[in-house]
């Protein structure tokens, strides 16, 4: 059962979960199930694997000195909802945003943060090039989060321009994490971004390496970022 299998994850990793926490968790899987049949949410299906791979690594990225009441996050890239989802869900007294540019998957989100009975969500169908120019949303959130979308030079260019002078960047990362850190010091010097800081996490009963890259945006974005749509991929910094 889902629900066994979550709470069993949470408390490996040292994460106590609410009864009502519990029920959300359990049913955002029965969604996520459910809608995988029709279009592609998930590779990862059994139980005991979601709760780990996605709810429990998702809430890797908790930090009790960034996520605080009212703080406002953005998740870029969230496809079936991870991080966003299972941070809103551990911290509900954030305000989230949810991105995505396929509409299938932000009517999933939609669904999710309704049945849920989520408040303070947002889900927004846009790319992250074009979400980043529109100025509702530019330098407008004190934290943005990412996982499994690109790599890490790439990614600060989708992420970094959302972020306030001030607010912070989380990208979860897989066993590639130091060279992708690496890798992005142009990128995040060229966004804005300055000091970062690498946490190692390890999930249970999972061998992998993982971290948290959070880079700290101490400058505002150029006008010129982030590049046109597709041209980050293309041509990373």
């Amino acid at each position: 059962m889902f629900q066994d299998e979550m709470k069993k994850a949470a408390e490996a990793y040292g994460l106590h979960l609410r009864e009502v926490q519990l029920q959300q968790f359990t049913r955002y899987y029965e969604l996520l199930i459910a809608w995988n049949e029709k279009m592609n949410l998930t590779a990862i299906t059994e139980a005991h694997e979601v709760a780990v791979k996605h709810m429990v690594d998702s809430l890797t990225a908790y930090d009790k000195t960034l996520f605080h009441k009212g703080v406002s996050v953005i998740d870029v890239g969230t496809g079936a909802g991870f991080p966003g989802l299972p941070l809103k869900i551990f911290c509900p007294e954030i305000r989230l945003t949810l991105m995505d540019s396929l509409n299938k998957r932000v009517k999933f989100l939609q669904t999710v943060v309704d049945e849920l009975g989520l408040t303070g969500v947002e889900c927004v169908h846009a790319r992250a090039e074009e979400g980043a120019r529109n100025q509702k949303y530019r330098e407008q959130f004190d934290i943005a989060v990412s996982r499994a979308v690109a790599r890490l030079p790439i990614l600060c260019e989708y992420c970094l321009p959302f972020i306030k002078k001030g607010g912070h960047f989380l990208a979860l990362k897989g066993r590639a994490y130091a060279e992708e850190a690496e890798e992005a010091k142009k990128a995040i010097k060229v966004m804005g971004g300055s000091h970062t800081e690498v946490r190692e996490v390890h999930l249970p009963d999972l061998e992998d390496k993982r971290a948290i890259i959070i880079v700290t945006k101490t400058m505002p974005t150029p006008k010129a970022y982030p590049r046109k749509a597709g041209t980050p991929a293309k041509n990373p910094l």
